[in-house]
């Protein structure tokens, strides 16, 4: 679905019929009594959240966003609901949540214990891992390889703060550039401003893919972590999580992520009409299985990887 930076109005038949008395605080009574639901969208998110060519916002995450809202309309016994897309970065999306700027973020946010003592998430809609995109040129492989060298990432990331701990942790002596978004740092490694960018490998894949030269670029096959994304939400919020929860979960378990997978990963999508063919990982397997907002990795492991960290704990 494509939407203008202007208000969207949802019309939906019949949304009122069995709508549900909802427990009408916090977010749910904003939404209610000012006829708005405010979600956070990114610029460059591919396919996440992004801007096409026709300055239309959209992406997998806004797809997912959308049965929420419905889901929130219902619940308020709403004939309509409008919708209002915001602008957010990843340095800004943690302060205009708090602030109550924005109801939900749809971006490419990752859950982890520490932005929990800040926010919330919805049950996870993704799982991606922290990897190095550098040229083929520069032959880099691993972290090591990135010794003595100018590395970018983009601020407010996990991966940004992960990057820094471990270049002090080895001693690696990386110049670590911080970029305002992924576009940006993209564009540094594109220009031989930066040798490498450290972000998530899917954000990284869908940016190489629609750059000039795509076969110039090679994402490392060493990862630095598990990254599980989630819809971002205000803390404290029992009665609007329980509504997100319900209908992110709904989606997972009734078969629905799939089609809504296949639409973003495993076809052409725009704006130039690139497939990322980016096959479901095992690790979103687990968390469609059994939906979790989980912030800790270990959640999603397959049946092997926890065998593994069972034995390693043993020797």
């Amino acid at each position: 679905m494509k939407l203008s930076k202007l208000l969207v109005v949802l019309l939906g038949a019949g949304v009122i019929a069995g709508a549900a008395q909802a427990q009408e605080t916090g977010t749910l009574k904003k939404i209610k009594e000012t006829g708005t639901i405010t979600l956070g969208v990114r610029d460059s998110s591919i396919p996440f959240s992004y801007l096409d060519d026709k300055q239309s916002y959209q992406g997998y995450s806004i797809d997912l966003c959308l049965k929420v809202v419905t889901a929130v309309q219902k619940q308020l016994g709403l004939t309509s609901l409008n919708v209002k897309l915001n602008p957010v970065t990843s340095a800004t999306r943690i302060p205009l949540m708090a602030n109550g700027t924005i109801d939900m973020e749809c971006g490419s946010t990752t859950n982890n214990m520490e932005r929990q003592k800040q926010v919330a998430f919805a049950p996870t809609t993704f799982v991606t891992a922290n990897r190095i995109l550098a040229k083929k040129s520069a032959n880099i492989k691993t972290l090591a390889d990135l010794k003595g060298k100018s590395v970018v990432s983009t601020s407010g990331t996990a991966n940004l703060k992960q990057l820094t701990q471990l270049n002090a942790e080895q001693n690696l002596g990386i110049n670590i550039m911080p970029a305002k978004d992924h576009a940006e740092a993209f564009l540094m490694v594109e220009t031989g401003r930066s040798v490498a960018f450290v972000m998530d490998d899917i954000l990284l894949a869908s940016l190489a893919a629609n750059s000039k030269a795509p076969a110039d670029y090679e994402i490392s096959k060493e990862a630095l972590s598990v990254e599980p994304y989630g819809i971002m939400l205000r803390k404290d919020d029992a009665p609007f999580k329980k509504v997100v929860d319900a209908a992110i979960s709904n989606v997972l378990t009734s078969g629905d992520i799939n089609r809504i997978y296949h639409k973003w990963f495993l076809q052409p999508i725009p704006p130039k009409g690139i497939s990322l063919n980016w096959p479901m990982s095992e690790q979103f397997k687990v968390a469609i299985a059994k939906p979790t907002d989980s912030g800790e990795p270990s959640a999603y492991a397959t049946v092997p990887e926890a065998q593994k960290a069972v034995l390693k704990g043993k020797k």
